[in-house]
Parts: C-alpha cells; structure tokens; sequence
C-alpha cells in the first residue's frame, strides 16, 4: 500500500478526521537516520501526525514544524511538513535503545520521558504561530491529544502506531486524528468516543489491510462518513547546495573570513536527510563577495 491520507468529514459537518498509512515514509526515516526500533517508533509517530497535521493547512507554502525537547534518552525529536503532505524529520540520539515493556511492545513513553512538545505554523505573517503543551505521557498520540484541546481548544481524538518486524525494519506506520467542531451533539461525541474506545491498535488494523479509508469507516460509519480526498504522503527534503550557501552567506562575513581561513573545504550536513555538501575554498571565497556586497 502506497502511503496517503484520507480527509474525510462526518455527522453532517460536525466532525472531520484524517487517517493515514505511511510504512515507506517511515522506513526512509529509518534508513537514513539508521535509527534503533524505539527511535523508529518514536520518530514515526511524529512523522504521521506530521504528515496529517500539515494538509490541515491551506497555503501551499505553509510550513508546519514540530519539535519535541524532552528529558527522556532520546532528548528531542523534529519534524517539517507542508500541506502536500512532504515530511521530514529526525530524533537527536538515533541509536538509543531500550528494554521492551512486560507487554513486549516498545517503550517509547520512557525514551521521550517528561518535556515539551511545541507546533509551530508559519503561515506567511510576520510571526509564526506557536502552540505549547506539557508532554502528558511521551507516548506522542497522547501528547497530541491533549495539544489539540487545550491549545487549540479543539477536542480530538489521536491515534499513532509503527509496527516494527524482526529485521528492524518498519512492518506498518499510520495514524489518525478525528476532531470535534464547533457545535457538534453530545450524541455524536458519545458515540465516536465509544467506538474510538472498543478499537483495535492502528497498527492491527493496518495488519488486517484495512485503508486509512476502512478505519474512518470502523469509526464513523455510524453518523454518516463522506471522503473528500486522498493525499499522497511522503518523505521530501528540500535542501539543496544553493540553500547551504544561502545560509552560509547569511552567517556574516566575519564567520566566512574564519572559514576561509582554515584552508580547508567545509562540509554541511543536512539534519534531515544526511546529505553532505562540500564547499571548496574558492567556493567559500566567491561566498565571501557576495556577503560583502563586492
């Protein structure tokens, strides 16, 4: 199954959801990262809430990101998307492992332990916006949970999960988010509450071979779920060596005179897709003029 997202609306406008599968995503994740299972888990789940939260967004050129600082081993996670649902991301210590819990599954609560997860939007304005919450359990689904209702004061119900296979690598990855609008019935909440609670994993259904599609309808199949569109997903990094010199121009000229200096070729590498771009000495001269404005 090809990765994407379902946006769909039910109960005659009172609730919209997403669901989402994203097994390749992920695994590109692990491959360049070449992160441990816990750190898959964790970055995974981050990389689908990503993925769903960036089409919420309506200007092509909107950019949502989501960073994570926690006190846990993994010490923080970041992830970018858009609102085509181009993803990246990365977790600063890749390679840290844990023991399973007793129930075997893995203990992503206690890698990203107790922080801070802040999302932030920029939409174009002079600043962007910043939401902030407590982290409530570093389980990532949870965390966004509480985000949604008491930063955006919108109720909703997050679900995240990555199955990971005996190779390490990643067997299934999805999610959803199902949010409660303004003026929605008790009734309505009730009901999706009640079924929301008698689910199985995400990741059990995906093992089933259910659609992001199928598992909107397991939820809202009883008030009335209609399907707007299907959104590929994928993991997309957009740097490129003009960006690299770009920032490097924007650093001053002092700094480059120091870079210069060394005699030696620089390497920048990219946080989220590993590439390395190397700059010469006369590349970082030809930078130095056009920073001084020669």
């Amino acid at each position: 199954m090809t990765d994407y997202i379902a946006r769909a609306i039910a109960a005659g406008n009172q609730i919209r959801a997403f669901a989402a599968t994203t097994k390749n995503l992920v695994e590109r994740a692990r491959q360049i990262h070449h992160t441990t299972p816990v750190a898959t888990a964790a970055l995974g789940r981050l990389l689908t809430v990503g993925a769903m939260m960036g089409v919420m967004m309506k200007n092509p050129r909107d950019v949502l990101t989501l960073q994570i600082k926690c006190s846990g081993p993994l010490r923080g996670l970041l992830v970018t998307a858009d609102a085509s649902a181009n993803v990246k991301g990365y977790v600063h210590r890749p390679q840290v492992d844990l023991p399973l819990k007793a129930n075997g599954k893995l203990d992503v609560g206690k890698a990203v332990g107790k922080g801070v997860l802040s999302v932030i939007k920029d939409l174009g304005l002079k600043e962007p916006y910043v939401g902030r919450t407590k982290l409530i359990s570093g389980e990532i689904a949870e965390d966004f949970t509480y985000y949604f209702t008491h930063s955006e004061q919108m109720p909703s119900a997050v679900a995240l999960g990555v199955l990971i296979d005996t190779d390490y690598t990643v067997r299934q990855a999805g999610g959803f988010i199902i949010q409660v609008l303004p003026g929605c019935s008790e009734s309505v909440v009730g009901l999706v509450e009640d079924k929301i609670s008698r689910m199985a994993a995400v990741t059990s259904l995906l093992e089933q071979q259910l659609s992001p599609e199928a598992i909107l309808e397991q939820v809202l199949g009883d008030v009335g779920v209609k399907f707007q569109e299907r959104i590929p997903a994928q993991y997309a990094c957009n740097c490129t060596k003009e960006r690299v010199e770009k920032a490097i121009i924007s650093i001053g000229k002092k700094e480059i005179e120091e870079l210069i200096a060394a005699r030696e070729p620089i390497e920048v590498n990219c946080h989220f897709c590993n590439t390395t771009y190397v700059l010469t000495q006369q590349e970082l001269e030809k930078l130095l003029e056009e920073a001084t404005g020669a």
